[in-house]
């Protein structure tokens, strides 16, 4: 039952939140404009719901500085201490309200990965089986901190004993965390296996030619969505990656 009133929730407040926070948007506006530089609203596919691409947004914490070969320089050489503030306070988030409002995501569910993550996603995960949220469970259990393994496992349990009550469980978790500046990824530093593929080929359980092989489609994937509009209304992404394990966290209650 809670899964149908879910989205209803999801519209009101949004809608509620963009209205409230219109002055925030538009400070924020200025500010990364001012500090980042145009466009100041990131904009980057993401596999959602049953694996269907949205572009999700976010405010822009970083610049366009290259290299003298034309090439962006490494994020740590490109975010801002602006930028910086604004991820380890989530303000970077606040355009996804947007997303919440259109459909594309809800306040709560499993954080949206990018394209070549989701290919090598494990197929027995069910974190493509709801839309994904501004915030979930393994983000208000210290965010960035987890592993993959438990993010899936996190994920799975979620989208098993999804509630109301869990929602509003991890709203306040994900304040606190928040508050607390743990578990971010301010962009100022490299994180080990922060992309799905790359863990996979650290610990062996791909080859570099899979990795290769899967970084090339995820790129084409993109560059299709971002120029095609049928493209965009009918591709679907399903995870290929089909090994399964049993995880520490599988059996933990989560109330």
């Amino acid at each position: 039952m809670y899964r149908f009133f879910k989205r209803f929730f999801d519209i009101f407040f949004s809608l509620l939140a963009i209205i409230l926070l219109s002055p925030v948007f538009i400070i924020m506006f200025i500010l990364v404009g001012c500090i980042n530089g145009f466009p100041v609203i990131f904009k980057q596919p993401r596999p959602g719901k049953n694996g269907k691409i949205f572009m999700m947004y976010k405010f822009r914490s970083m610049t366009n500085k290259k290299d003298e070969k034309g090439n962006l320089l490494p994020d740590s050489q490109r975010i801002t201490k602006f930028g910086t503030f604004i991820r380890k306070t989530s303000l970077d988030e606040i355009p996804q309200f947007w997303n919440v409002l259109k459909g594309d995501m809800s306040f709560i569910g499993p954080r949206p990965k990018l394209i070549k993550d989701v290919l090598f996603f494990p197929e027995y995960t069910k974190t493509l089986d709801v839309r994904p949220g501004i915030t979930g469970l393994a983000q208000a259990n210290e965010r960035t901190n987890n592993t993959w393994e438990s993010v899936f496992v996190y994920n799975d349990i979620y989208v098993e004993k999804m509630s109301l009550k869990m929602d509003v469980q991890i709203i306040f978790k994900t304040i606190g965390t928040v508050l607390k500046h743990t578990g971010v990824n301010d962009g100022t530093t490299d994180v080990q296996d922060y992309y799905y593929p790359d863990y996979l080929l650290r610990v062996g359980r791909i080859t570099q030619d899979e990795y290769d092989a899967g970084i090339q489609k995820a790129k084409r994937i993109e560059k299709d969505f971002v120029s095609s509009r049928k493209f965009r209304k009918g591709f679907v992404l399903k995870p290929s990656y089909k090994e399964q394990e049993d995880f520490d966290l599988q059996e933990r209650n989560v109330d």
